[in-house]
């Protein structure tokens, strides 16, 4: 009772509730602007934290971390432009619903899978902490391989109606990924002597020119002026709608433990993760990707499943599960304290307090969550002969914004362009995108391993963990082709 006592009077602070709601609406708003991340966020918000105290400070910042997570998915729906990476995935499905009218119901699912999502992960936060840690301790160059590999398969399950299309389009992206520093060897690849491109392409301009500037150049090559539904149009989400999604938000929102857990794998991979496992088992599979709102739910689960998880590794082992709380970790370190071990040894009830505030913004999230709906789904009303100068606004601002370069706006409008020649020749976008998201971290575990390995293959079948992630990947691709000769039969006998 004394240490509850304590955990209370450290928590129980207006300064506390306020940095909560303030950083979740911040993470929110930032999150729903192209270009602008949460990572960007937190970066520019750990300032202004210096003179906190350190609970209220790291709250500030999870706070901004978990609204930024969500925020994403606002803009990916309504206009087709993600405001962070991983809400690429929320885009397939989101935003055709949002042109046949349901903007309403998929911004509301994808809240719903958010703060779900958000919910659980911290649970796990708190409950499984170190045991999560231990298994991801055991996550080496050949573990994280097989990973890679499994997580590769998902380019069967999002290639659309054609496999083969899918996968030209995955090869292009794995060979975009290429561009840059040799990351073992530091000689240039891809690079035509371009000092810009030494650093590899930027990853916000190729994903706001591939999704974002399409859409602008397709209107104005029409001429016409497509309209989206108002939300006063659209019925909002049912409750059948929500109980058929709800096993894919549970098991989406696992994935992100578990991915989340394992530092370096990020909040995209468990988003498209996610909707692979979902498009597999639901009965609607034929409707992902044309507006299906199952896969906004497990999208944004996958997502949101991270943002607690990557807390684990941080707050057991002292290492931070991605960028964000690689930051996070500097808000600890600037106060004086160390995670790890000796951090619940030495400062357990601030530990609790943090669990508390932590499960408060999930709270804060729904609440925030349906206030943004309300005003950013006005978004839907605006004509585009409107809407779309200022989203190319935007995009130019956020494609500058990170790395305050000119050359990035001139990726952004190339990548603008290959995105909209892939829309007309029917190559669909997705596999290029997890192509170049992952195939940096399959090139970089692959030579590692066989480093480690003085190139014997045995190093891949080390342990019990990449047998694991063997099987898996197996049965992902066996699964695959069999829904692929299914198809293709029903297709032939309806001709």
């Amino acid at each position: 009772m004394e240490a509850f006592s304590e955990v209370l009077e450290i928590f129980l602070s207006l300064d506390n509730f306020v940095a909560i709601a303030v950083g979740v609406l911040v993470g929110v708003v930032i999150g729903a602007i192209p270009g602008l991340t949460a990572t960007m966020a937190v970066a520019l918000a750990l300032p202004f934290t210096f003179s906190m105290e350190p609970i209220t400070a790291i709250l500030l910042l999870v706070g901004i971390y978990k609204g930024g997570m969500y925020g994403g998915s606002i803009t990916a729906i309504l206009i087709r432009t993600p405001g962070s990476p991983a809400s690429a995935c929320t885009l397939l499905d989101g935003y055709p619903l949002a042109q046949q009218g349901h903007a309403k119901k998929a911004l509301k699912m994808a809240l719903y899978a958010s703060v779900i999502a958000d919910f659980i992960s911290n649970l796990a936060l708190i409950f499984f902490a170190g045991y999560l840690a231990k298994i991801a301790l055991n996550f080496g160059p050949p573990e994280f391989f097989w990973l890679i590999c499994f997580s590769l398969t998902i380019i069967i399950s999002v290639s659309g109606e054609s496999v083969i299309k899918g996968l030209i389009a995955a090869c292009l992206g794995i060979i975009v990924s290429t561009i840059g520093l040799d990351m073992v060897y530091g000689t240039q690849r891809l690079t035509f002597d371009n000092y810009n491109l030494m650093d590899s392409i930027s990853f916000v301009p190729l994903l706001i020119g591939l999704f974002a500037i399409p859409e602008v150049i397709e209107f104005y090559v029409k001429k016409v002026v497509p309209h989206i539904k108002s939300k006063a149009e659209g019925a909002g989400l049912s409750l059948a709608e929500f109980k058929r999604s709800f096993g894919s938000i549970v098991r989406g929102s696992l994935f992100g433990v578990v991915i989340g857990a394992v530092p370096g794998t990020g909040a995209t991979a468990a988003a498209f993760i996610s909707y692979s496992d979902a498009k597999r088992r639901s009965p609607n599979k034929e409707n992902f990707g044309k507006g299906e709102i199952e896969g906004v739910a497990a999208s944004e689960a996958g997502n949101n499943g991270v943002a607690g998880a990557t807390l684990i590794p941080l707050l057991s082992l002292g290492i931070p599960g991605d960028v964000i709380t690689a930051i996070i970790l500097g808000a600890f370190m600037i106060h004086g304290l160390t995670p790890g071990p000796l951090l619940f040894q030495e400062n357990l009830p601030l530990i609790y307090a943090l669990f508390i505030g932590i499960m408060l913004s999930s709270i804060v999230l729904f609440v925030v969550g349906n206030v943004a709906i309300k005003y950013f789904s006005m978004i839907a009303d605006i004509p585009k002969s409107i809407l779309l100068p200022i989203v190319l606004m935007f995009c130019v601002y956020g494609a500058y914004a990170v790395n305050n370069s000119t050359f990035d706006i001139g990726l952004m409008l190339v990548f603008g362009v290959m995105g909209f020649i892939f829309n007309r020749i029917g190559l669909p976008s997705a596999p290029f995108l997890i192509g170049f998201i992952l195939g940096p971290m399959f090139e970089d575990n692959l030579r590692r391993s066989l480093l480690i390995g003085a190139n014997e293959l045995s190093i891949f079948v080390r342990g019990p963990i990449t047998w694991f992630f063997i099987a898996l990947t197996l049965a992902s691709l066996l699964f695959a082709m069999r829904r692929y000769l299914i198809t293709r039969k029903e297709n032939n006998a309806s001709t």
